[in-house]
């Protein structure tokens, strides 16, 4: 089971600085190596952890606020700005179709994978943070600022989580549970399904017409 993230309590919705220079493999790569005070590696960074107990990792992501001080958010947001520059009169709605589709195809990776508990923590940190890219990038090209988790963007409307409650730690633990959730549910499908398929003995059937022939 996931561990819950500590939040961090920066001011919220400040934009990035334009003279970052780092970026957020440098950050996630510090964390690993900070040791065992993962608390205090928090504190100092700006980042939030889950622990995989079926792994025995420590999976490190950031708050949406430090995502934006990395040299990476800008490229993410050009990036996701570009895949909807061709519908830029009806951006909103395009970015919420986005999402839904998005959230789909990881969720259907997810129950097809060999180890959901490997799978999360490979995908769960690009997941999050393209989605927080998406949203700026909306509120960029509508001319709002950028969201800062006080009011719901219309993009959010339908989506299953709360994006921005505790600095994004809300997010990443939802979404985890439910990764791991998608593929036991596969799994469990699966196990009916071929239960359903297995060949009947003829004891079992001889059995059955005993029975069907008493009534």
């Amino acid at each position: 089971m996931a561990g819950e993230p500590t939040a961090q309590r920066e001011q919220p919705g400040i934009p990035m600085s334009t003279t970052s220079t780092i970026s957020l493999s440098e950050l996630l790569s510090g964390a690993d190596a900070a040791g065992h005070d993962h608390a205090l590696t928090e504190k100092n960074s700006g980042l939030q952890h889950i622990h995989n107990h079926a792994t025995g990792a420590i999976v490190w992501f950031p708050t949406w606020q430090k995502f934006r001080e990395t040299t990476d958010w800008r490229d993410a947001v050009d990036g996701v700005a570009e895949d909807f520059r061709s519908h830029i009169e009806e951006v909103e709605e395009w970015a919420a179709t986005f999402l839904a589709q998005d959230l789909a195809i990881l969720l259907e990776r997810a129950a097809a994978s060999g180890d959901a508990n490997v799978f999360v923590q490979e995908n769960l940190t690009h997941h999050l943070t393209r989605t927080w890219a998406l949203a700026d990038a909306v509120a960029e090209a509508t001319g709002k600022d950028l969201p800062n988790g006080g009011t719901k963007q219309s993009i959010f409307a339908d989506y299953p989580y709360d994006v921005y409650a505790q600095d994004g730690g809300a997010f990443a633990t939802a979404l985890w549970n439910d990764v791991i959730d998608a593929r036991r549910n596969h799994a469990l499908a699966d196990e009916a399904a071929r239960k359903a398929l297995k060949p009947v003995s003829r004891k079992a059937l001889k059995n059955a017409a005993r029975k069907a022939a008493r009534r």
